[in-house]
């Protein structure tokens, strides 16, 4: 038995993360993006560009998208980026960038392998579950029953759900009262050091998925319980 499983097998309750923990995003991301981009005439970014940007909610994707973009522009010109710019755009670009986001949701994203089955293995034992995600709720809800996985959750809970995201440890206490179980007996399993610390923060346990985003840094230099190539891998 690996030390992942023994981990799991001491907890009553798994919080699961969802962008590069159960759906690789990264092409609706992308879409959205560019489409919001061009509705406020501003070039293209690559998904390259974007994949560090991922994992601290929706306002931060959209401040860096807009903070790189406009470098680019003003370089172009010669000129800074003024101080104001970016907040004066923001209101549009996340009008536009919901607007998209919604029509596209999941229809340029993936379920990673074993993600389904390592679910269906972790309810069969009794387990309580929530997917905890730094993404707005009304994005998140809608892409879990896209690709099927939203009558796994006991509960979901986006960026938006409660007054911090992670990596403070709010979001996991609160969802731990909402399953009715121990900080120290819920597992969180997710893919970046924002889940990472959060867990440790609030006195989770935590397992990190070998894949996914972690802000363009090595995942097993992140402190954790242990890793795992796919969710099923980790058996109760």
């Amino acid at each position: 038995m690996t030390d992942v499983n023994k981990t799991l097998q001491r907890c009553e309750a798994v919080i699961v993360d969802l962008d590069g923990t159960m759906v690789d995003t990264m092409g609706d991301f992308a879409e959205a993006l560019n489409r919001m981009l061009a509705d406020l005439q501003l070039p293209a970014i690559d998904v390259q560009t974007i994949e560090p940007m991922v994992g601290k909610g929706s306002e931060h994707l959209l401040r860096a998208v807009l903070t790189h973009v406009l470098a680019q522009v003003h370089q172009a010109s010669g000129q800074p980026v003024p101080a104001t710019e970016i907040d004066n755009r923001y209101a549009q670009a996340w009008e536009r960038y919901q607007h998209h986001y919604l029509a596209i949701n999941g229809r340029f994203s993936r379920v990673y392998d074993g993600v389904e089955k390592g679910l269906a293995q972790w309810r069969s034992k009794g387990l309580k579950m929530a997917c905890l995600t730094n993404k707005p709720l009304s994005f998140a809800e809608p892409l879990l029953r896209a690709k099927g996985l939203r009558d796994y959750f006991d509960h979901v809970f986006g960026g938006d759900s409660f007054e911090r995201k992670k990596p403070d440890p709010l979001p996991l206490l609160k969802t731990c009262e909402a399953l009715g179980s121990k900080p120290a007996q819920t597992l969180m399993v997710g893919d970046s050091s924002n889940d990472a610390e959060a867990a440790h923060n609030a006195g989770c346990p935590v397992v990190l998925v070998s894949y996914g985003y972690n802000h363009g840094q090595p995942i097993r230099q992140v402190a954790a319980a242990g890793y795992v190539d796919a969710l099923s891998e980790l058996q109760a």
